[in-house]
């Protein structure tokens, strides 16, 4: 178990990938990836090379192509294990082979074999994939292109040689011996704002005076220490489109390459007085991962907090921010999982001093990272009535069975929602977006200097708000024109999220060359009816981007419903298989493969195997604890798709500090207690009814002694009114810039305030003005 994941195959190896190009087009909200591979041989016999690399979860993959000297030779796409006896047969006759097959565990992972190369030679692979680019709370789209792949850990009992499984080689993120360059190209109906990202960017130009068009490059030197993240902003976002694309000519008309396809964007309007109500209804599940890489830092610059201590702060916040009424429960996973309660328990001041008191406590000691058996765990606890149970599961994302714990979500989606958070570089995005897709939630990654809080209330928030639920879509076009929708129905909309829809249009109109689509929804108990129309007149030369997608939300609608039936129900597997050759768009049981036959000369001597080492996180001190001998044995933590790690090889390649001895394994590391925040110390103090006590304690957070706080309290004014109104007054003068992450607690604090039906309310708030050197209206805190 221990040498088949090494850092590099053997000491000294020239690697033979030199440099990875990437050219990205953005169309609106949907990107095509084109990433060019230089190889070269400088061995002296020929080599095969192997690559395993992530690419987002959402991605279809659809063209590759490889190019010796100058020749080129276009993959076709056949069934997975036609196409590798294909290349062995290839290899094994002397010619020049290529094939890209995707994991048997998780779709977001790639293996690339490059087979045959002779010494001297060289040759450039291209491929590239088309994906959606994902909503974010703040209105950006975000574009995620993997660099860094992280291990993946394999539950015991795990079947270690399946077949579609790859042996990762890993080197730490920055000892990456090839290069990246990326530029990008965007285009957009609505002006381009701004492009952000984690990494260095040369100044974003634009290509027209409307600023709808605009190219953009990573700078230089990129070290592969970090997932490279665009955050694309437009003006109007949320303006509902649709686009039809015309039909590929050589395709048969009938077939879904065929037909024009058309893709809508829907944004369903939320009014103002909807927005501002909050359910006081709910049970809150907390799964929280406590494997040993909970330890490792939230980024890798100085000073940086560990995901596990980030994760206790955003559970602080959490929990004074849930509404009174409501009920709760927090389970940490690793190998085991444990439950601060045995069922969920109602929202009190007791039950919320217990679970701070237990937060407070909690470490990343549980060892790997097994997410199904938690998950199995609540759901077979009943739901309770009229209390809607919502589900928030932290994870660094490091999952061998994806798949298998999809299904699971998919199959109890129906009695929960799901809000996921994947924390840290390398988090795999089949999972974390994947269970918020399945469970009608939504997705958030914390990535570079974020920081979890934030993102994590902004996701609170749609818990608590109202959703757009009853979804009915209905096409409205010419009567000798049918429509075949190819996307599953949409289950559910949060404010500021988009649905996308993708339909098939068959047989053509002789007059009405317009068509329309009525959403009809339920809000707050409202119905609402939205209406859409669009010309069926087809756009031309998008690259077939929309009917690609619109084929790999087929295909995986089709693969979950295949896993379902466990491969029982006819006709499904084969059904994917048709459709991924026909679109050329990759699926779990199809490959794409190349054969070079060059000039028919075999090509002599032994063939060297080459594994190409990806980037993982190299984590000083970051142990992988909680874990016992027999595990170590075991080898516990897999690479991405089923190679093992020793907890050794595991150490080495994470380049652990030297001093890192066999008992660190087994024992948490100690936590330094960094200075505490004030807001969070403030946050700490609040009552789970929403208000705050006046005490020392307080007056530590204000700057002030416990008689200065108390001296200017109006005479009639009870003391825990004037606590809570100095509490909003700090918050609304001093800690504006992070409001999204107090928001809920000042909003419990104002209610609170209002049921004690003070009558000198402006007199305290001009007080606690006074005291604490602010100028903060009453009308601002919401009195």
């Amino acid at each position: 178990m221990v040498n088949c994941c090494g850092l590099v195959t053997v000491k000294n190896e020239p690697v033979p990938l030199k440099s990875i190009v990437v050219e990205v087009s953005v169309q609106g909200h949907v990107a095509t990836v084109s990433s060019t591979l230089q190889y070269e041989n400088q061995e002296q016999s020929p080599l095969e090379a192997i690559f395993v690399f992530p690419l987002p979860g959402e991605a279809a993959v659809c063209r590759f192509s490889a190019k010796i000297g100058q020749t080129e030779v276009v993959a076709e796409v056949q069934e997975k294990q036609k196409a590798q006896e294909q290349y062995d047969d290839a290899l094994s006759s002397g010619q020049q082979a290529f094939l890209l097959e995707e994991s048997d565990e998780s779709p977001d992972v790639f293996k690339l074999s490059v087979g045959s190369l002779p010494p001297g030679e060289k040759a450039s692979v291209s491929l590239d994939y088309v994906t959606e680019l994902a909503v974010q709370a703040d209105d950006g789209l975000r574009l995620c292109l993997p660099a860094v792949l992280n291990p993946r850990y394999l539950p015991q009992g795990s079947d270690s040689g399946s077949g579609g499984s790859a042996q990762v080689s890993s080197v730490p993120a920055g000892s990456v011996p090839y290069s990246l360059s990326l530029s990008a190209h965007v285009s957009s109906p609505h002006p381009i704002s701004r492009v952000e990202s984690n990494c260095p960017l040369d100044p974003l130009n634009y290509l027209n005076t409307e600023k709808t068009q605009a190219t953009v490059s990573l700078a230089a030197g990129h070290q592969f220490d970090r997932d490279v993240e665009l955050l694309l902003y437009y003006q109007d976002t949320y303006q509902p489109t649709a686009i039809v694309e015309a039909a590929q000519a050589s395709a048969k008309p009938g077939s879904l390459m065929g037909d024009p396809v058309v893709m809508l964007s829907l944004y369903p309007e939320f009014p103002k007085d909807v927005m501002s109500s909050m359910t006081s209804h709910g049970e809150f599940l907390f799964v929280v991962d406590r494997s040993g890489s909970m330890e490792c830092p939230m980024h890798l610059g100085s000073g940086s907090q560990d995901r596990i201590g980030s994760a206790r702060d955003t559970l602080l916040l959490l929990l004074k921010s849930l509404p009174m009424g409501c009920y709760f429960n927090i389970i940490g996973f690793g190998s085991s999982y444990e439950s601060f309660f045995p069922k969920s328990v109602e929202y009190s001041q007791k039950t919320m001093d217990e679970a701070l008191q237990k937060v407070k406590e909690m470490r990343a000691d549980l060892g790997g990272t097994e997410i199904l058996q938690p998950l199995k765990h609540i759901y077979s606890q009943p739901c309770l009535p009229d209390q809607p149970r919502q589900l928030f599961l932290f994870t660094d994302g490091e999952v061998g069975n994806t798949k298998e714990v999809l299904d699971l979500v998919k199959t109890n989606a129906g009695s929960h929602r799901c809000f996921s958070f994947g924390i840290g570089e390398g988090a795999s995005t089949a999972l974390i977006s994947g269970v918020a897709k399945q469970a009608r939630g939504h997705a958030q990654f914390i990535t570079g200097q974020d920081r979890m809080q934030p993102k994590v209330m902004q996701s609170l928030r749609f818990a608590l708000q109202p959703a757009v639920v009853d979804i009915s879509v209905k096409w409205n076009v010419p009567k000798e024109v049918s429509v075949t929708p190819l996307s599953p129905p949409i289950r559910v909309v949060f404010q500021g999220q988009r649905a996308l829809l993708y339909a098939q249009l068959t047989g053509e109109s002789s007059g009405d060359t317009e068509g329309s689509v009525t959403v009809k929804y339920s809000l707050a108990k409202q119905p609402v009816e939205n209406q859409l129309s669009f010309s069926l007149k087809p756009t031309e030369n998008t690259g077939m981007t929309v009917h690609r997608l619109g084929a790999r939300t087929l295909i995986q609608s089709l693969e979950v419903e295949e896993r379902e039936q466990d491969g029982e129900k006819e006709g499904v597997k084969e059904k994917v298989i048709e459709l991924s050759v026909q679109s050329g768009v990759s699926s779990a049981f199809t490959a794409f493969i190349a054969v070079h036959k060059g000039d028919g000369e075999a090509l002599h001597g032994p063939l060297l195997h080459r594994h190409v080492p990806t980037p993982m996180l190299k984590l000083r001190g970051c142990s992988l604890t909680g874990m016992s001998a027999k595990n170590k044995t075991e080898g516990l933590l897999a690479s991405r798709v089923k190679g093992f790690f020793s907890k050794q090889r595991a150490c080495e390649v994470l380049e652990c500090d030297e001093d890192c001895d066999e008992e660190d394994f087994d024992s948490p590391a100690p936590t330094s207690k960094p200075v505490r925040d004030p807001l969070l110390q403030l946050i700490s103090l609040q009552k789970a009814s929403g208000s705050w006590v006046l005490e020392a304690a307080l007056a530590e957070v204000l700057v002030k002694t416990e008689e200065e706080v108390s001296k200017p309290k109006p005479a009639q004014v009870d003391q825990e009114v004037w606590a809570t109104v100095l509490a909003l007054v700090w918050l609304y003068g001093f800690k504006m810039e992070a409001q999204e992450e107090w928001q809920f607690l000042a909003m419990k604090a104002v209610s609170w305030i209002q049921a004690q039906k003070v009558a000198s309310v402006s007199e305290c708030v001009q007080a606690g003005n006074t005291l604490l050197g602010c100028q903060v209206q009453k009308d601002t805190l919401g009195l």
